[in-house]
């Protein structure tokens, strides 16, 4: 195969002299006849060839050829071609007859008599080797970086024309923006930003900033042809000319979502961290203080009370009432300081919250009020936690009443549980597991993110003076800590707070009670409907007294609510006389239509008589009168079944 690399015309002068300026010294000329022989040279062939006349002249021309071109007729062909079109120009490898060889540039052309016939040829060759080898190994340096640029798949190289339109496209390009080449050449580059960039001129920015200063370099969101978003940090460089002008610009991307997270991630960590540390100062200090503060109380409560029992007048023993009376603030103020330093000792169960807030519902919505709206929204099949159950009721009438106060004119308060997993370091310093989700939101005057930050130390309250004490919310931090879980606040001023606890989720779902006899002590479910406080909380503890798991609602609204929204209620128990607009026993019947295997018990201090004449026959329900014992309700239980 020939080695020759034929040149266009315009690469030599028409009268066979180099196109390039060259040392007329070092050009050789041979003057070859029809047949290929040399018939005379100047000098500098003889210098070119190291050889003297008599081993040139004679000689075939072919003689400087390689054996392979010989072999293949190369010399032969070239000087048809010279004859044929008037001028022949190559590139190739020539042999000195020392047997080295050179690289060199060849023109042959014609040479005619002046009658115009052929006589000849003109032959002008230099040897290039040189050149050759500085644009050879030019070559394999623009392949060796485009295979280098070729082959980097973490980061986008490409290049963009003074304008942003993409000139070229590597492979990683490719992989992290989701484009093939063909799809982005002769586009503009402003493709890969957002809505919101573009409309701001960010591409624009870049590249004036770049062709200004010769570089630019920032991170942000870019697109992917799929429409997702990625974190990118971004190099742009100006390419100028010899001359200075600007020619372009390379760009280069790489894909640091990953970074942005971790960085975020070990943000959130430290944030939570010091945030940990600083409520444990605080909760170790807090309790110290509350510890020796209650030594002192006692000091002064056991003191009041021999004093007590030695004084008899009225006005005296009205001041003993006083300072009993701040004895007794001062212990509850206490209590509540150690319930933040987690030193309260807890009585730990396995609950199903669903139930707990069922349960507690009643008691809820009477701490709210008309303006507000409250919606529960409960999801299915939570697993049980291991959680104080009176501790927790406390910790969401909190959450609900500070919610209340944070909604003067009316909203939207809305209790949710849910099941959640979680990463580590998620919420605050948790270990990555599942966790119940309790969640207050509400939709009142909200809070800034420095009030957040500070809203659960103790006595930090945003309520005008003497509407809070600034311990509700570090006792339900307290708490919720000392179970294994965490709380997490989100507020926006003027768009309301959600407050999350989250607590660690059992192995299983916490299994609903079978029925059985309730004598025997078997927890069944009873809803108890009353509108009195007071006796609601008797009634409770009366039915858990007796195994019963306990749902509760001030009116017969609120019952049906609950009876649509539990699956299962074994028991009714109602007060015949209720506010709202609906009674006991309109309630009773409207619960034995929606299910009729359901048992029903009513409570009334009218006797049946007097309650027939009203509302007819009432052979269907039992009733207890009131007040009733423990032993009334037993035994009024054991005929129902």
């Amino acid at each position: 195969m020939s080695n020759e690399r034929p040149l266009p015309r315009n690469t030599a002068a028409a009268d066979a002299q180099p196109a390039a300026p060259t040392d007329p010294s070092k050009t050789a000329v041979y003057l070859v006849d029809l047949d290929g022989l040399v018939t005379s040279c100047n000098r500098a062939a003889r210098q070119l060839s190291g050889a003297a006349d008599e081993a040139i002249i004679g000689q075939p021309y072919s003689l400087f050829h390689t054996a392979e071109d010989r072999a293949a007729g190369v010399p032969e062909r070239n000087l048809r071609h010279a004859r044929e079109h008037g001028h022949f120009g190559t590139e190739g490898w020539r042999v000195r007859p020392d047997g080295s060889r050179f690289w060199a540039s060849v023109v042959l052309d014609p040479v005619y008599d002046a009658a115009g016939q052929q006589v000849g040829f003109a032959k002008v060759i230099r040897d290039v080797t040189a050149e050759h080898a500085a644009q050879q190994a030019l070559r394999d340096s623009e392949q060796r970086f485009r295979m280098l640029v070729q082959g980097v798949t973490d980061y986008a190289l490409y290049m963009l024309s003074p304008q942003g339109v993409i000139t070229n496209w590597n492979v990683g390009a490719q992989r992290i923006k989701g484009y093939a080449f063909e799809e982005v050449i002769d586009t503009h580059f402003s493709r890969f930003y957002t809505d919101t960039d573009r409309a701001d001129d960010a591409p624009g920015r870049a590249l004036r900033t770049a062709a200004e200063v010769g570089r630019y370099e920032q991170e942000g969101w870019r697109v992917r042809k799929d429409g997702s978003r990625f974190w990118a940090h971004v190099v742009i460089d100006a390419i100028h000319d010899p001359a200075g002008t600007l020619i372009g610009f390379a760009k280069i991307t790489r894909d640091v979502t990953e970074r942005k997270e971790a960085m975020a991630a070990l943000e959130r960590a430290n944030a939570a961290l010091f945030q940990s540390q600083k409520m444990e100062a605080i909760g170790q200090l807090t309790g110290g203080i509350a510890h020796d503060f209650n030594n002192l109380l006692a000091v002064v409560g056991s003191s009041v009370d021999l004093l007590a029992a030695r004084l008899h007048e009225p006005s005296e023993r009205r001041l003993l009432d006083g300072i009993h009376h701040a004895v007794d603030r001062g212990a509850a103020l206490t209590q509540q300081l150690l319930s933040f330093a987690r030193k309260q000792p807890l009585q730990v169960e396995a609950h199903n919250l669903n139930s707990l807030i069922g349960g507690f519902e009643s008691m809820l919505r009477r701490a709210s009020n008309a303006s507000i709206t409250f919606d529960i929204d409960l999801a299915a099949e939570l697993p049980a936690v291991s959680v104080d159950a009176a501790r927790f009721e406390a910790a969401l009438l909190n959450l609900v009443v500070n919610a209340r106060d944070a909604m003067p004119d009316g909203g939207t308060l809305r209790l949710r549980t849910a099941l959640v997993a979680l990463q580590a370091n998620e919420v605050g310093t948790l270990a990555a597991g599942n966790y119940v989700c309790v969640s207050v939101r509400d939709t009142g005057v909200g809070m800034d993110e420095r009030t957040v930050q500070r809203v659960l130390e103790p006595f930090f309250t945003t309520k005008p003076p003497g509407k809070g004490t600034g311990l509700g919310l570090s006792q339900v931090y307290g708490f919720i800590t000392q179970s294994g879980g965490d709380l997490h606040i989100d507020s926006t001023p003027g768009a309301g707070t959600t407050v999350a606890i989250y607590l660690p989720a059992g192995t299983a779902a916490a299994a609903p009670s079978m029925p059985t006899d309730p004598e025997a002590g078997a927890a069944e479910r009873v809803l108890i409907v009353e509108d009195e406080e007071t006796v609601m909380e008797v009634a409770t503890q009366l039915f858990r007294s007796l195994g019963f798991e306990v749902l509760t609602a001030s009116n017969g609204r609120d019952a049906l609510a609950v009876l649509e929204r539990e699956p299962r209620i074994d028991l009714l128990f109602t007060d015949v006389t209720m506010p709202g607009g609906m009674d006991g026993i309109q309630l009773a019947r409207k619960a034995r239509a929606l299910r009729p295997q359901m048992r029903v018990l009513l409570a009334s201090g009218y006797p049946l008589p007097a309650l027939a004449a009203q509302h007819g026959a009432l052979d269907e329900f039992v009733l207890v009168n009131k007040p009733y014992r423990l032993s009334d309700l037993a035994r009024k239980l054991r005929t129902l079944h």
